[in-house]
């Protein structure tokens, strides 16, 4: 019986690599995939405890809680919220993460407009490969239009 427990542990445990293991692409994909999971907490855990989101310049989003925060709010805006990998480009110490995002605005006070935009994070790294410090880019002006309010 512990032969069939130790099977049985192992069938159920994850197997996917830790997140500072992966690939850079395959990081790509999986935060890409994170993004559109309405789980905020999975889209945290690419970042460093003390890791940085910055959106257009806008106020940082320090550590983890707060970065899960920022990620429930869009999720919530955009319950039907899809992220996609365009392009990864590797420049020296940085990682520029370029996303199609695509969803509708049905969530909290939402337009009920659907939105199609692309932008870019510029990452940088930690040690152990997790995000020290994300900036997020994007056309606000075309998102407003988007979303009819301008």
């Amino acid at each position: 019986t512990l032969l069939l427990t130790a099977t049985l542990l192992a069938a159920c445990g994850n197997s996917e690599p830790p997140l500072g293991e992966l690939s850079r692409f395959e990081f790509a994909e999986r935060y890409a995939a994170a993004w559109s999971s309405q789980k905020p907490r999975k889209l945290a855990a690419f970042y460093a405890e003390d890791g940085v989101l910055i959106v257009n310049n806008g106020a940082p989003a320090r550590g983890r809680d707060a970065i899960e925060d920022k990620a429930r709010i869009f999720m919530k805006d955009f319950p039907d919220m899809v992220v996609r990998l365009d392009k990864l480009v590797e420049e020296n110490d940085r990682v520029l993460f370029h996303w199609h995002w695509t969803g509708t605005n049905t969530g909290r006070g939402g337009t009920g407009y659907p939105i199609d935009m692309r932008g870019y994070e510029i990452w940088t790294f930690n040690e152990q490969g997790l995000i020290v410090e994300s900036l997020g880019n994007y056309d606000e002006e075309e998102y407003e239009r988007q979303l009819g309010i301008r």
